[in-house]
């Protein structure tokens, strides 16, 4: 498998979309021969799905087609020589894949013909057994249905510890305390801004280009932070590094 999971498109000071993880990316892309890729862009909401490909096309240098051009979506993901799923509201973004019948074509790319997914935000989340960290307001539907499952343990992008001078209501740490105790056997890796989560073949790496670490959260347990995937190791099913 390849994948390439980020908490979020751009940092601070990016000119380029995915810019922080460009090395990583186009490593990932020269090594699978990739020209062209198609982009799920369905989580945009209040961005044009072509202005988003046209962005990845410069950054990246392939083709970049977005799947709502095409009459049979599954069937674009058959062919595909690389899947980008982009962030945005991430209750859109897994409702439509379910309405456009992409979750296992999706599914078989990624795992048997190992088709490289690039996915940021939104496109982090849904690679998650389901979307129920995201950061986002269920505009679609209130109704929680699977994800890709690419990723066995739950992300919370956009990670941030910060806590707003006169904020009242509850700070991400306690909302993801929150999840962990309705959900007591389930952990979530909080990726901060700037970061990610890298799957190649077998192998599981972290990268931060503000040298800051992710946190892992369980419930009853003390939150930890780390710099390497070993951490991860009871929780997932590669080679962690």
């Amino acid at each position: 498998m390849e994948a390439i999971l980020l908490s979020n498109g751009k940092t601070s000071g990016d000119a380029e979309l995915l810019g922080y993880a460009k090395k990583q990316i186009l490593t990932v892309l020269a090594s699978r021969k990739v020209s062209k890729a198609i982009l799920i862009p369905y989580a945009l909401i209040r961005s044009d799905y072509d202005d988003r490909a046209r962005d990845l096309e410069k950054s990246l240098g392939i083709s970049v087609t977005s799947i709502h051009h095409f009459d049979k979506p599954a069937e674009a993901i058959e062919q595909a020589e690389c899947i980008i799923i982009s962030g945005g509201n991430t209750w859109m973004l897994n409702q439509m894949l379910h309405e456009k019948d992409l979750i296992v074509p999706i599914q078989r790319a990624v795992r048997e013909r190992e088709v490289p997914y690039i996915g940021w935000s939104a496109g982090c989340n849904v690679a998650c057994p389901s979307i129920r960290t995201t950061n986002d307001m269920p505009v679609r539907s209130s109704v929680v249905l699977p994800s890709l499952g690419l990723f066995p343990v739950q992300i919370n992008p956009h990670y941030i510890d910060a806590h707003l001078s006169g904020h009242m209501g509850e700070s991400r740490d306690e909302r993801i305390a929150e999840f962990c105790a309705v959900n007591p056997t389930e952990s979530v890796v909080a990726l901060r801004e700037g970061s990610l989560l890298q799957i190649s073949g077998n192998t599981l790496s972290y990268f931060s280009a503000k040298d800051q670490g992710f946190k892992i959260f369980r419930h009853g347990q003390e939150i930890t932070e780390h710099f390497d995937t070993t951490a991860l190791n009871s929780l997932v099913p590669f080679t962690c590094s």
